[in-house]
């Protein structure tokens, strides 16, 4: 399935982490430039990359913070919501694809396991450990 929303994700000219950074400023609302790479577990030169790329397509926007000059704050863009928009639906189009050959019970079953493995303590400990590697 990644091998598919890849491709697709490529006529977009985003990645992964592009849908990532999206989805959490669309869920989480604006957030604070220097939060980002604990919040996303990447570095903070690659979040300028990213947040670079995204800007150059008008996805997100980027300003001072009126709080603090300093600081920048990071938002979505209206083009950024449709274009997260679309490629949600796009991407909910691979899933079916690639799960049609399942019965519904098979799906049901396949989240419901996936659910329960990612929700486990390794899981968690392992975000956490790379968070903490991230803010060293």
């Amino acid at each position: 399935m990644q091998t598919e929303a890849e491709i697709e994700l490529a006529a977009f000219g985003l990645r992964a982490r592009h849908i990532i950074a999206l989805t959490l400023l669309r869920d989480l609302g604006k957030q604070n430039q220097s939060d980002l790479p604990a919040t996303l577990g990447m570095d903070p030169t690659n979040v300028v990359v990213l947040l670079n790329e995204l800007e150059a397509d008008d996805l997100v926007q980027r300003r001072r913070s009126p709080q603090d000059r300093r600081r920048h704050t990071v938002s979505l863009t209206a083009a950024g919501r449709a274009r997260l928009s679309e490629i949600e639906d796009l991407l909910t189009g691979v899933e079916q694809r690639v799960l049609d050959p399942l019965t519904p019970a098979e799906q049901h079953a396949l989240y419901a396991l996936l659910v329960r493995a990612t929700s486990s303590a390794t899981c968690a400990e392992a975000l956490d450990a790379t968070r903490a590697c991230t803010e060293a």
